[in-house]
C-alpha cells in the first residue's frame, strides 16, 4: 500500500491554514493591518490555505479508495528486468 503524497500535505495546509487563520481572527481591527489597507490578511490567507488542504485530502482520499477498488495488475514473469 502506497501513501498519496496529497493526504499529509492537505493535512499540513489545512493545519497551516487554521494557525494562521486563528492569528488573524485574534488580532481582527489591529494596528498591524494598517499597512495593507486594513484587510486582515491573515485571516483571509488562513482560510484559503484551509480550503486548499482539505480540497488536497478529500482528492487524496478519493484516490486511495479508487486505487484499492482497482483489480491488481498482472505481472509478467516472461520479461527480463531491465538494468540487471
Amino acid at each position: 500500500m502506497s501513501l498519496d503524497l496529497r493526504i499529509p500535505m492537505g493535512l499540513m495546509f489545512s493545519l497551516l491554514g487554521i494557525i494562521l487563520g486563528g492569528f488573524g481572527l485574534a488580532t481582527n481591527n489591529s494596528v498591524i493591518y494598517n499597512a495593507s489597507l486594513g484587510i486582515n490578511v491573515n485571516k483571509w490567507w488562513g482560510l484559503v490555505l484551509l480550503i486548499f488542504g482539505i480540497t488536497m485530502y478529500i482528492l487524496g482520499r478519493r484516490g486511495q479508495k479508487r486505487a484499492a477498488s482497482l483489480p491488481p495488475e498482472p505481472v509478467d514473469e516472461t520479461r527480463s528486468r531491465l538494468g540487471h
